[in-house]
This record gives C-alpha cells, sequence and structure tokens, in this order.
C-alpha cells in the first residue's frame, strides 16, 4: 500500500511538475512573432502553481527514507551525482523563474536561458535516476552494503536514454497543456506545432530506451515485451499515443489533453509493473527494504488524515488559478 501512495505520487508529480518543466523547455524555443506571447502563457500557467507541484516529489522522498530505508539508502548511495545535479537544477530553475522578473532588466535574458536549461537539466537527470533503478545495476556485498563506483551505474546508453525520454515526455505534456491555456490563435498554433513534435520526439525515445534496454536493463526489456499484459501495455500506449496526435492534428486540445494524461498514467503504471515485487531489481523486493510493520501503518494513517487537507487544497488551488476553462472538457 506505501508503494501505491509512492506510485501515485510519481504519477501526479509527473501530470503537474513534468508538465511544469516541459512549459520550461518550450520557453526555450519560443521564437518567432509569437515569441513574447508564448513566454507570457507558459508564466501564467507555471507561475500560481509550480512551487506546491513539488509536494509530490518531497512525498515520495518522505516514503522512501521513512517506509523503505534500506532503498532510499543505496539510491543515494549510487546515484549520489545525479541527484545532485537534479536538485541543482530544481533549485537554479526556481531561482531563475522569479529573478527573471524582478531583477534588473539586463539581466532578464540570462535569467530566462537558466530557467530554460534548468528545465532541460533537471528532469533528465530524474530520468537518468529511474532509469539506473530500472537497469539491475546496484550490487550488494554479503553485509546488505551497497557496492558503487558513484558513476558506471547511471552514466550507461539505458539510462542515459530515458533522460532523454523524460524530457521528451515532460516537453509533450507541457505543451499538450498550454494549448489549452493559450487563448490567442497564433500562439495556440504555436504550441500545437511544439506538441506534435514533441510526440515524435517521445516516440523515438522511448523506443529507443526499449532496445537499449534488451542489454541495459534485461529484466525491464522481458517484462515490457515477453509476458500476457506487456502486449496489452504496448497496443495501449501505441493506441493513446496515435489517438494524442490525431487529436493535436484535428486541433481537438481537450481531448489531447485527456490523451496526454492517459498515456503518462500508462507508461508509469507499465513501468511499476515491470519492477513487481522488486524496488531495486533485481535483488532487493518490496518487503526485504520495507521498514517494520508498525512504521508502515502508522505512515498510511497519517497519510489518510493529511490527504483531507492536501487533496481539497490542491483542488482549491487549481479551480482558482485555472479557472472554469480549465476544467471544461468542451472544445
Amino acid at each position: 500500500m506505501v508503494a501505491g501512495v509512492i506510485l501515485v505520487a510519481l504519477v501526479v508529480y509527473t501530470l503537474t511538475g513534468g508538465a511544469d518543466f516541459g512549459g520550461g523547455v518550450l520557453d526555450l524555443f519560443a521564437r518567432g512573432k509569437t515569441g513574447s506571447a508564448q513566454r507570457k502563457v507558459i508564466d501564467n500557467a507555471i507561475g500560481p502553481v509550480w512551487e506546491a507541484n513539488h509536494v509530490w516529489l518531497i512525498l515520495v522522498i518522505v516514503l522512501m527514507f521513512v517506509c523503505f530505508p534500506r532503498a532510499f539508502a543505496a539510491v543515494s548511495t549510487v546515484l549520489h551525482i545525479p541527484l545532485t545535479l537534479m536538485l541543482i537544477g530544481i533549485v537554479l530553475r526556481g531561482t531563475a523563474f522569479v529573478f527573471r522578473h524582478y531583477d534588473q532588466p539586463r539581466w532578464h535574458h540570462s535569467w530566462s536561458r537558466v530557467f530554460a536549461l534548468a528545465s532541460v537539466w533537471t528532469p533528465f537527470f530524474l530520468g537518468v535516476s529511474l532509469g539506473a533503478v530500472a537497469s539491475g545495476s546496484f550490487a550488494f556485498d554479503a553485509t546488505g552494503h551497497v557496492q558503487s563506483n558513484f558513476v558506471s551505474e547511471w552514466l550507461a546508453p539505458f539510462p542515459l536514454s530515458v533522460g532523454a525520454f523524460t524530457v521528451a515526455l515532460f516537453t509533450l505534456l507541457g505543451a499538450t497543456y498550454l494549448t489549452v491555456e493559450a487563448e490567442e490563435a497564433d500562439v495556440r498554433e504555436a504550441f500545437r506545432s511544439r506538441a506534435l513534435v514533441a510526440a515524435v520526439v517521445t516516440a523515438g525515445c522511448a523506443y529507443v530506451s526499449l532496445a537499449l534496454a534488451a542489454s541495459g536493463a534485461p529484466s525491464l526489456f522481458t517484462d515490457l515485451t515477453q509476458h500476457v499484459w506487456s502486449w496489452g501495455f504496448q497496443a495501449l500506449t501505441l493506441a493513446l499515443g496515435t489517438g494524442l496526435s490525431a487529436s493535436l492534428w484535428s486541433r481537438r486540445y481537450k481531448m489531447a489533453r485527456v490523451l496526454v494524461v492517459l498515456l503518462v498514467v500508462a507508461v508509469e503504471l507499465g513501468w511499476a509493473a515491470s519492477h513487481v515485487p522488486y524496488i531495486l531489481p533485481p535483488d532487493l523486493t518490496l518487503a526485504d527494504a520495507a521498514a517494520p510493520r508498525n512504521i508502515l501503518v502508522n505512515t498510511l494513517r497519517l497519510l489518510a488524515i493529511g490527504s483531507v487537507v492536501l487533496v481539497p487544497s490542491f483542488v482549491v488551488l487549481y479551480r482558482v488559478f485555472k479557472g472554469p476553462r480549465f476544467w471544461s472538457l468542451s472544445q
């Protein structure tokens, strides 16, 4: 149940915070006569919610630390470099987002570049870290301590390809969302074209990652290609991706937003299903890494109490700052 909560938090973080990173990537490509208008839409979309969206990532970290301490210790040790780079990217991105509005005008362009580049950098190292976990490269000695040179586990083709896939997926999310957020037709068209390009790049990165998984993450490759459920998963993601591209092409933006959400959820559920029962494949299971039962039970109780405050607060936040147009499913 705790692992399920972590998965839900990761999905929600991707759908919210991931889209914010995607908006930052799109800021890097905001050019032409609508460039300033594109940046304004991105700012208005991200501004009220981007800090709040990091709550879900914090929740994941805290739950890993409290409920799966052995896995947390291994991951934070082996992946110390990419996780530190990811943290630096989060700090730089948030700082630049604020400073480009309030610093002296001559620095605005420089802060915009930092914001955009950190929006690429951060999800890349998040994906690299996830790819390293899935690769099964974590080694434990006889005493149960993780062994590492701190580099080879993540500086490899498969983790790097997952990093690229993560950036592409977040960009697709952000561009699709922004087609709904934009009110001016020419600005919406700019985001639409970028979303279509991002869809092609995301599909390419996904299949490159799958191909590299054959040698870089053999357990993951087997689960995603050679089980009964995996063929259904492949068919579902292909159908959702095709439907998303068709909706963007035909300018059905609200439908595209629904489909991109379903696509992300499907990808993350498939990724999680390929790991069961492991938290660090192929040796450390969820059961072996879990804290004592009383800690897990009390954590679930606290989560239930906290959700009574957290979930309604997020609903109010989005309703206030996004308005009825955001929630409507009509064209």
